[in-house]
């Protein structure tokens, strides 16, 4: 079993001993979304997911609940955008630490160098160098305009 799968099945088991009806809930709507993907995996001959893809199922889920934040806020709902912000904060734990600005920075330029890249033809093989070096802790969106202004300089 892997790493993340584990904290996950822990981070669940402590909630449900402290009765944190909040974290329990979030917690198993993360536990479902695992147990899809690993059924969608299974035609392609894996039983369980990676902890990269378990990264960016991860962060695909804090991704659509700051989309629903935003929309519930302008609907007026901020209770709910309330519950939605709780729910990031439960999924962010599963998350390792994101990386600075200048963190990032410098990671992108070490990629950059190490595949050679020298114009924009390569952003797609230099992104999917970043993704699988630093799933998690990197916010590609903006590292995909920090990467397209470094190779178009």
């Amino acid at each position: 079993m892997s790493s993340l799968r584990t904290a996950i099945t822990d981070a669940y088991k402590t909630a449900m001993r402290e009765r944190d009806q909040a974290s329990v809930g979030a917690i198993r709507m993360i536990q479902a979304a695992l147990k899809d993907k690993d059924i969608a995996s299974r035609p392609s001959g894996v039983d369980t997911i990676p902890d990269e893809a378990i990264l960016s199922m991860l962060q695909s889920m804090i991704k659509q609940r700051r989309e629903s934040i935003t929309m519930y806020e302008q609907g007026g709902r901020p209770e709910l955008a309330a519950q939605e912000a709780a729910e990031i904060a439960i999924i962010e734990r599963f998350l390792p630490q994101a990386m600075s600005a200048e963190e990032a920075d410098a990671a992108i330029a070490t990629v950059i160098a190490d595949l050679g890249a020298s114009g924009i033809k390569d952003m797609g093989r230099v992104m999917n160098e970043l993704k699988t070096r630093f799933a998690g802790a990197m916010d590609f969106q903006a590292a995909s305009a920090q990467v397209k202004a470094k190779l178009t300089a």
